[in-house]
């Protein structure tokens, strides 16, 4: 049997979601280190009792973890690694021997998304461990890194629906309450809301700590789960879902009508749904997390009510036998609440963008920006369509139907007890008539319309899997590259003599300006015989490439420092205070 254009177009639909969250990657850190004690390469003299590393947000170590290793890839810590806020705290056993440690971690941001990282320091004398093999096995898996996105899509279609298409029944089409597809829409989107939080809670598990697939049943991994807020928040998600469904089984969607009680636990199951989807992710990291929350509440309560809309529009409006009084009726009460839904859409947008984003330069040199350039260019395309959409409604449905008595031409509308002249009736008639002919015209032909509505559901189906990418997407601020600001110990083959703060900025590729300030044991400038910089990309077999220093003061020195390539680079400085006496530093910064 030959496939309608709506079967065709959902099968190509559905292929198109496969490929695009199949190959959205899993999210990286987003969280970042501010600073650690010891620092990264530093050389102590004698062990610290504890190894402390300070985030930008907080974290919690969840299903991940934080540790100490030897050289010989011992454990050198007791076990007993903390989070208070934004600091991390790993105490190390008594009496550790000069030797090389490497401290790694992987522990949770605030946003849900995994944070893991590592770096070395030495007790007394030896070699920097390297920490490349630490970091290899820190990767999400494939598969789990996959559902994630195929998860949160679930979620944000299901709420669309299943609080949408009740929304447009009670605003819009009430005799839609005894439509059977109306009905199938409203339950398989609740359903889908469900069932997207499950796999989500599930998945969190493996996802924080990078296990496969199989520890989305491990019950420590669930335990650990169901303990964090991200992990309450999505099971209350399942509970609402669950007893929306059933107030509108027992209510509505069997009687055919809604009363007063209905509404009001519907409303506030709703609420609740609508909120629990906007309290995870982004909104609830970084600054003003509770005005963040808000305003994506009012994002996702204004894409529900649309997109919930168009579907119940070309799935149960738009269909023979739909009677035409009640289609003249419901299109356009629903442009009008589509209307005010695309305002608020637009508003809050523009305001998670400033948040996320930041400057116009992040959204074009990051993932985060590129994706969302993409969403707004659809969004922008789906306007127009509607735009198409709203016009058709008020040329073909926007005269009054039959006992409203009002003239309307295209914006200006006037009753018509303010028609001049006598036989005002008469003439009141002349425009029902007149009116009622041109809804029958519009209902005999929506055509044209239904196929707007259908290219507005693809492209909003699209949208809403971009934004289940941009969920597990590093926002823009954290993903771009960051100044480096650091202060090292400078050490001697007799110890720690003093220190040197490096400035380098912006930390990507291409021209760089760095400054460097030498300290002495004092802490006061010093001023040396002699300093070098050199720069090095070990993994890509870049450098050492020497950066040329010019005086800018007493103990401070400022220069060029062209970084040709994204990467991990290393700087080191040597600094000579006299013919005897070398000291080195280093430290490693990522360049993206």
């Amino acid at each position: 049997m030959r496939r309608s254009l709506p079967a065709r177009f959902v099968l190509v639909l559905l292929a198109g979601m496969a490929v695009l969250l199949g190959t959205a990657g899993p999210a990286s850190a987003h969280a970042t280190v501010v600073t650690s004690s010891p620092s990264d390469g530093a050389r102590l003299e004698a062990a610290p009792d504890e190894v402390t590393v300070e985030f930008d947000e907080s974290v919690s170590l969840g299903a991940g973890y934080a540790r100490v290793l030897g050289a010989d890839g011992d454990r050198v810590d007791t076990g007993a690694a903390s989070v208070t806020d934004d600091l991390l705290t790993i105490p190390l056993r008594a009496d550790l021997p000069d030797a090389s440690y490497v401290v790694t971690w992987r522990v949770v941001s605030a946003d849900s998304h995994p944070v893991s990282g590592a770096y070395a320091f030495v007790v007394g004398d030896g070699e920097l461990v390297p920490t490349t093999e630490v970091e290899a096995g820190s990767d999400v898996d494939l598969v789990v890194g996959t559902l994630l996105p195929v998860a949160r899509w679930l979620g944000f279609g299901g709420i669309a629906l299943g609080l949408g298409v009740p929304v447009f029944l009670v605003l819009c089409w009430p005799a839609g309450w005894a439509s059977p597809r109306a009905r199938r829409l409203t339950l398989g989107g609740l359903g889908a809301v469900a069932g997207g939080a499950v796999l989500s809670f599930l998945l969190q598990g493996p996802y924080a700590a990078a296990t496969g697939v199989l520890g989305a049943v491990d019950p420590q991994l669930l335990g650990t789960t169901a303990s964090s807020a991200y992990g309450a928040t999505l099971l209350v998600r399942v509970v609402l879902a669950g007893a929306l469904a059933a107030v509108l089984l027992r209510g509505p969607l069997r009687a055919g009508t809604v009363g007063t009680p209905g509404l009001v636990a519907g409303g506030v199951l709703g609420a609740g749904l609508v909120l629990t989807t906007a309290a995870t992710g982004h909104p609830v990291a970084g600054a003003l997390p509770g005005l963040a929350v808000a305003v994506t509440a009012v994002h996702v309560a204004a894409m529900t009510v649309w997109l919930g809309g168009l579907a119940v529009l070309l799935a149960a409006v738009l269909r023979p036998g739909v009677p035409g009084d009640e289609l003249a009726a419901a299109l356009p009460r629903y442009s009008r609440l589509a209307a005010g839904s695309v305002a608020a859409l637009v508003v809050t947008g523009v305001v998670q963008s400033v948040r996320e984003v930041g400057s116009p330069e992040a959204l074009v040199s990051t993932t985060y920006g590129w994706v969302l350039v993409a969403k707004l260019v659809l969004v922008l395309a789906v306007l127009a369509v509607a735009g198409v959409s709203r016009v058709w409604v008020q040329q073909r449905l926007g005269a009054p139907r039959p006992g409203r008595r009002t003239v309307v031409a295209h914006a200006f509308s006037a009753t018509s007890d303010d028609l001049p002249g006598d036989g005002s009736d008469a003439l009141a008639q002349e425009v029902d008539d007149a009116a009622a002919a041109r809804t029958r015209a519009a209902v005999a032909d929506v055509g044209p319309f239904r196929r707007s509505v259908l290219l507005e559901v693809a492209v909003g189906a699209v949208v809403l899997a971009l934004s289940a990418v941009l969920v597990g997407t590093p926002p823009a601020k954290a993903a771009l590259a960051q100044p480096v600001d650091v202060t090292l110990p400078l050490m001697s083959a007799t110890g720690t003599e003093g220190s040197v703060q490096l400035s380098l900025d912006p930390a990507r590729p291409g021209p760089n300006v760095l400054h460097v300030y030498l300290f002495d044991e004092q802490g006061q400038l010093a001023q040396p015989q002699e300093l070098r910089v050199t720069l090095t990309e070990a993994a890509q077999g870049i450098g050492p490439l020497a950066v040329d220093l010019q005086p800018a003061g007493p103990g401070h020195s400022i220069g060029d420092a062209a970084i040709p390539t994204t990467g991990t680079w290393t700087v080191t400085v040597t600094v000579r205070l006299d013919e005897f006496t070398a000291l080195t530093a280093d430290t490693t910064f990522p360049v993206r």
